[in-house]
């Protein structure tokens, strides 16, 4: 069960706690080496790319459009297929892992996206519990009339931790952009995972929303002891919320580097 102490963030300007390496451990969440990728017959994206994430470390992916953040993220958990490399996801080899034995192991993982993904027209509860259909399936897990009282109580409480307890039964399409990332945050924790992978989380969101996401982002993986992989196109966020930075330009992997040995002139040099 998630913590109870809600969160009030009011403003743009939220003072952020410095992260340090040391809340991660040696143990690798996700690992992927010599990471290929070729869409058609010559559109190479990934140039056989390597990195890591340690478990309980925070990293920011940072690139322009087209470095291909996203399609690094994606071959990284087989939602699309590399051309070629290895993958080990939580010290487990996945590289050519049945479907049966990825879906297990992706239960462990939060997706958030720049697109929210909620369902439109139910409330921001019923999306919450279906967070927990990777971990067990059924007919009650789709919609909080349904729901057993535990996991309706336990979706509260993840919508507790994201301050919107009392947006609970509201429409998704009635939100604006910055609570429904907040939903879909929500919707991550409510799965419980080791891992939360979001992509460009913030991209959508206005300025204030922005920070507000980002610094509810930190502040969660910190509390919850969540490894958490990221990407951004804002420097000062990428090296505000993370342990360590990777630069992807044109395919490859320019820059991996801990977070407080760098300022934001030596990430934007990587864009362009």
């Amino acid at each position: 069960m998630m913590g109870q102490a809600q969160m009030h963030i009011t403003g743009a300007q939220v003072p952020v706690t410095p992260p340090t390496a040391q809340t991660a451990d040696k143990r690798c969440d996700l690992s992927v080496k010599g990471l290929r990728k070729t869409f058609g017959k010559d559109q190479t994206v990934l140039q056989g790319i390597t990195f890591s994430v340690r478990s309980r470390e925070a990293v920011a992916l940072i690139g322009s459009n087209g470095a291909g953040k996203s399609t690094a993220l994606r071959c990284a958990l087989r939602l699309i297929e590399p051309g070629a490399g290895s993958i080990e996801l939580f010290e487990q080899d996945v590289s050519d892992a049945r479907l049966q034995t990825l879906r297990k192991l992706r239960a462990d993982v939060g997706f958030v996206f720049q697109k929210h993904n909620l369902v439109p027209r139910v409330s921001a509860l019923t999306n919450v519990i279906q967070g927990n259909l990777g971990r067990s399936g059924g007919f009650r897990g789709w919609t909080q009339f349904l729901a057993p009282s535990a996991l309706r109580n336990r979706a509260m409480d993840c919508l507790h931790r994201v301050g919107l307890a009392d947006h609970a039964m509201k429409r998704a399409d009635q939100l604006s952009g910055g609570q429904s990332q907040r939903v879909a945050i929500a919707r991550a924790l409510m799965q419980q995972p080791r891992m939360v992978v979001a992509d460009e989380p913030v991209a959508s969101l206005d300025p204030v929303a922005g920070h507000e996401v980002m610094e509810l982002f930190h502040q969660l993986a910190r509390e919850e002891g969540i490894t958490l992989l990221f990407t951004s196109h804002n420097v000062e966020q990428a090296l505000s919320y993370s342990d360590r930075v990777l630069a992807l330009k044109q395919g490859e992997i320019v820059l991996d580097a801990s977070s407080n040995t760098l300022v934001p002139s030596d990430l934007s040099k990587h864009y362009g």
